[in-house]
């Protein structure tokens, strides 16, 4: 990796703070948007969907979604005041949300402004929890942290592996609503084109040099990309009604409602979002080499809570830091936060102007499987790694905690209809395998180790 120039007798710059080359930050701030593209439009598009919201409307969502992601990213990463976690982070919309949005959207009482009015007010909710979330970091030694990371990474390697078969299992029918078996699932050409961009991204990672390596992702998609494209499975439909210019301005649907079960409900998701960006900040502090202090995480949490504020009005909806982006900083072995920085500038613009964002769109979701499995792989690894110092062969209690906390973690990945019986109200809990693990991994290391063993 490159090394920023500094003056004779100044102390080495943090790999965190270095400053790149502008072409190398523009190609890696890429990078890290395509990865996280196909999962920020998700979101805008399933909720748009239940609301039964006119396409043009849905783009709003899409346009003002894109904006807020971009906006808070650079917030989250450069830092500003008390908010911002000042690493290589990129924020999105959050799928834990997502269940009780659209059940806000299936009651006629309530529609889109009750949304965004839990949104503002879960924010605020946020902004001042966060320093609660923080002060269970001496919760979270070595066998806890490589237990989540752990989990983290195997519950994206299921959206990895969705996205090289080429999307879902089963699809929502236009005319019905129904869900039925996805035809191109598992295609042979899919999964073909998945091979080739995991196969590019290994041979640049072992043979390119420099910058090379770094970009190995974004060369290994360009190169899934053409294939694709000579094959006939890249559609750039709707980049000619797509506008050049869209503004996004505050609350464009009306004035948000609060009603008080909707902001009691997305509070609670609020929480399940920190505990779970608590893990991936954990994760992240492993992979830049920095070690994260009570302020940090309070800063960063606190930026989850102020992008769902300002998601709320501006059109769109809870926001959290991506954990698809972690791995990405595992393979390339680029920390600095410059790169997400210019990610997010990235983001705002594609906010801002739909023509470009719909090309970023056409993007196969195989070609992108392809990637996502070294990406979510290298989480996995990372808590592997972090395990290895956490003496499993010296106490035998940590396995236990171990076995244990992944075992309910696998619950929400593997039977996802485990908790169907139990209260709706405890979905945003139960739904999340990462909370469950790390809920699991806290009470037992407690329980058998003690607060005071570290």
């Amino acid at each position: 990796m490159p090394v920023a120039v500094q003056e004779r007798g100044a102390p080495p710059v943090d790999a965190v703070d270095e400053h790149l080359p502008a072409g190398r930050l523009i190609a890696l701030g890429l990078q890290h948007v395509l990865v996280m593209y196909a999962g920020a439009i998700a979101v805008p598009l399933i909720v748009g969907g239940a609301l039964r919201l006119p396409k043009e409307q849905i783009a709003l969502l899409i346009n003002s979604d894109l904006l807020c992601s971009g906006l808070v990213t650079i917030i989250q990463a450069f830092g500003f005041g008390r908010f911002g976690i000042r690493l290589p982070v990129m924020m999105g919309v959050t799928f834990a949300a997502v269940g009780p949005m659209v059940a806000m959207a299936g009651n006629p009482e309530l529609g889109i402004n009750a949304i965004f009015g839990a949104g503002i007010a879960a924010g605020v909710f946020g902004i001042f929890f966060a320093p609660l979330v923080s002060r269970c970091l001496p919760l979270f030694p070595p066998v806890v942290t490589g237990t989540l990371i752990s989990v983290i990474g195997i519950s994206l390697m299921r959206v990895a592996v969705n996205w090289a078969a080429g999307g879902n299992p089963t699809i929502q029918e236009a005319a019905t609503g129904k869900l039925i078996d996805n035809p191109a699932y598992g295609a042979p050409e899919h999964l073909a084109i998945a091979a080739i961009v995991l196969l590019t991204v290994l041979l640049i990672a072992k043979y390119g040099r420099g910058f090379l390596s770094s970009v190995s992702v974004l060369l290994g998609m360009v190169a899934g990309f053409l294939v694709s494209m000579v094959l006939g499975k890249v559609s750039f439909a709707g980049l000619d009604e797509a506008p050049w210019v869209a503004l996004v301005t505050p609350l464009q649907f009306g004035m948000p409602t609060f009603e008080p079960v909707s902001v009691a409900t997305m509070c609670l998701v609020m929480v399940v979002v920190m505990v779970e960006s608590l893990g991936m900040f954990l994760a992240l502090g492993e992979l830049t080499g920095r070690r994260l202090s009570r302020d940090d995480l309070t800063r960063g949490l606190r930026t989850d809570g102020l992008g769902t504020l300002i998601g709320g009005f501006l059109n769109t909806f809870p926001h959290t830091s991506f954990s698809q982006n972690i791995g990405l900083v595992g393979v390339t072995g680029v920390r600095s936060r410059w790169v997400c920085i210019v990610g997010g500038g990235i983001l705002m613009a594609f906010g801002l102007f739909p023509k470009m964002a719909v090309v970023i769109a056409s993007v196969p979701l195989f070609v992108l499987g392809g990637a996502g499995i070294v990406m979510f792989g290298m989480v996995v690894a990372t808590g592997v790694k972090i395990l290895a110092g956490a003496d499993l062969g010296g106490n035998r209690n940590n396995l236990y905690v171990v076995a244990v906390s992944i075992g309910l973690g696998m619950i929400p990945l593997v039977a996802p209809t485990f908790f169907q019986r139990m209260p709706a109200a405890l979905g945003p809990l139960l739904h999340s395998g990462i909370l469950l693990a790390t809920v699991s991994a806290v009470l037992l290391n407690a329980c058998l180790n003690g607060t005071g063993r570290r």
